[in-house]
């Protein structure tokens, strides 16, 4: 025996093996893109995070604006946001606009500016609307943030002009909010049932100078409960009535109503900017928002100081797979920041908000300890410490790679029998083998399903290395091929052996019964061969 010649062919061997797993490990990592081309459509938690305009044309996530939201007793809200200006709360239909859109704003990332004269929006309300139908007002709520460049007497803030008919005689209603000695003024005529002092009208009168190009916050509440009235700048109290027949808590509260629907006119004689006007069919307490530097930085940025996250959908990958890293395409401008978590299992149900854990890590990194078959991802987006500035993520990979299928068994063989084959095989090399599935059928590389009438194919032997398939055909050929499933998972199958055949066959002719022969012929090698049919 050449023992040298045997060696190189073994060096040779350990080589190609070696070759072969390598190039298996490149192959098997794997991909999971989240947002990009696809969008993000696995997102499934946005708090404080909106789509945005991202790199390459596609959609980011990044922080949403700091306007006022929507509750569930907002009757009207224009937050000005974006090109278009419309009612958030859906209750009023805008009939005329000439507000121009502004960066130059306090919340969010839009304001409306006011060029004067003329410009200003008109609304209609409709019949479920605070001032689109007759009847009781209930308590209220306006406000909104004014930032004027001028301060001139009869400057015009909010108009609103009906009438109300009682008892046949025609009374005017009128709400009205002004500039006047460089303070605002509001004006509620003829809206209080029953208020007859100073001719029906009550007149708050603002206290605090405004100054020009400065922004304030501005909040007229009316509680029905006990007919107070408030006037507050910045949250701080400027006015305080009780519109009773007294005048005081203890008397008859004299309760809003309105008259016939008209349309409301929000700065139609103005100069300035105006930002996230609202009015809330609820009194509820005001926040005073100059109690602190802190909640006055929160009043006025564009994003929420607090930042916002952003959780995907539990993904499924593979049982057994390896987060190995997260690659981001992001915009992290100066004093923001994002924080990615992740965190897998093997079964998403069950899982709560902290359970399994979040685990804290940074894109491009080596991640570690983190496998299942479902991997879950989160994102924390913060600001700028003034709230003016948001990052942005454009699109999340999660690199990862799932546990190989095994290798399949080696050295497959068939044996007939009556009705029958005999497979028997060796292991297959990879210890993640857990069990054996056996393909079969009548063509080459096609095999049975699950449902064939032949018998189901395939079929699960376990971790036995041979097996006998009954219930075929005598005389017919079938293929067979062995594939190894993972311990893992008995779904995660490996590729087939080498295809063999066999045909299954009695042992002797007096075991068929009676046959009628057909065909005779000779080999040249003196086997004798026929053709016959079983008689029925």
């Amino acid at each position: 025996m050449n023992t040298g010649r045997y060696c190189n062919k073994k060096i040779i061997f350990i080589l190609l093996i070696s070759a072969f797993s390598a190039a298996f490990a490149v192959l098997t990592a794997e991909t999971y893109v989240l947002g990009g081309k696809g969008g993000w459509n696995d997102v499934d938690s946005l708090n404080g995070v909106t789509t945005g305009q991202g790199r390459f044309g596609y959609k980011c996530l990044e922080l949403a604006s700091n306007s006022s939201g929507k509750t569930t007793d907002t009757d009207l809200l224009l937050d000005f946001e974006g090109g278009t200006f419309v009612d958030k709360a859906g209750n009023y239909k805008i009939i005329e606009n000439n507000l121009y859109p502004s960066k130059r704003t306090v919340r969010g990332k839009t304001a409306g500016l006011s060029r004067r004269q003329g410009d200003g929006i008109k609304l209609m309300g409709n019949n479920t609307s605070f001032l689109g139908r007759s009847g009781p007002a209930g308590s209220f709520l306006i406000d909104f943030w004014l930032c004027p460049a001028v301060i001139d007497n009869g400057e015009t803030v909010v108009n609103w002009r009906s009438s109300r008919n009682i008892l046949g005689s025609l009374e005017y209603q009128v709400i009205n909010v002004y500039f006047y000695r460089n303070k605002l003024f509001c004006v509620f005529t003829n809206i209080f049932d029953g208020f007859i002092r100073n001719g029906g009208d009550v007149v708050i009168e603002g206290r605090t100078n405004l100054i020009p190009n400065k922004w304030s916050h501005h909040t007229i509440v009316f509680q029905e409960e006990n007919g107070l009235l408030e006037y507050r700048v910045d949250g701080l109290l400027e006015y305080v009535e009780y519109i009773t027949d007294t005048g005081t808590e203890d008397g008859t509260v004299n309760p809003a109503v309105i008259g016939v629907p008209a349309d409301l006119e929000i700065c139609s004689n103005y100069t300035g900017l105006i930002d996230d006007f609202r009015i809330r069919r609820s009194y509820y307490y005001i926040k005073k928002y100059v109690d602190s530097e802190q909640q006055d930085a929160f009043a006025r940025s564009v994003y929420n100081v607090s930042g916002g996250r952003i959780e995907s959908k539990p993904i499924y990958v593979q049982p057994g797979s390896v987060l190995n890293s997260i690659n981001a395409e992001t915009n992290i401008p100066e004093q923001t920041a994002v924080q990615f978590y992740v965190r897998a299992g093997d079964n998403y149900f069950g899982w709560t908000e902290n359970s399994p854990e979040w685990l804290p890590v940074k894109a491009g990194e080596k991640i570690s300890g983190v496998n299942g078959a479902y991997f879950q991802i989160a994102a924390e987006l913060f600001p700028d410490g003034a709230g003016k500035i948001t990052p942005s993520i454009t699109q999340i990979d999660l690199n990862y790679t799932p546990l190989p299928p095994p290798m399949p068994p080696l050295k497959v063989k068939a044996t007939a029998g009556n009705g029958q084959v005999t497979l028997t095989w060796t292991h297959s090399v990879d210890e993640s083998s857990g069990g054996y599935y056996i393909y079969y059928g009548t063509k080459p590389g096609e095999y049975l399903g699950r449902s064939a009438k032949e018998g189901a194919s395939p079929i699960n032997a376990g971790d036995a290395t041979s097996y006998t398939v009954t219930g075929l055909k005598n005389g017919s050929i079938y293929y067979f091929a062995v594939a190894a499933w993972s311990k893992a998972d008995e779904k995660i199958r490996g590729d087939f052996s080498k295809e063999v055949c066999g045909g299954p066959h009695v042992e002797n002719t007096g075991s068929l019964g009676h046959f009628v022969i057909k065909k005779e012929q000779s080999s040249s090698s003196g086997v004798r061969r026929i053709k016959a049919v079983l008689e029925k």
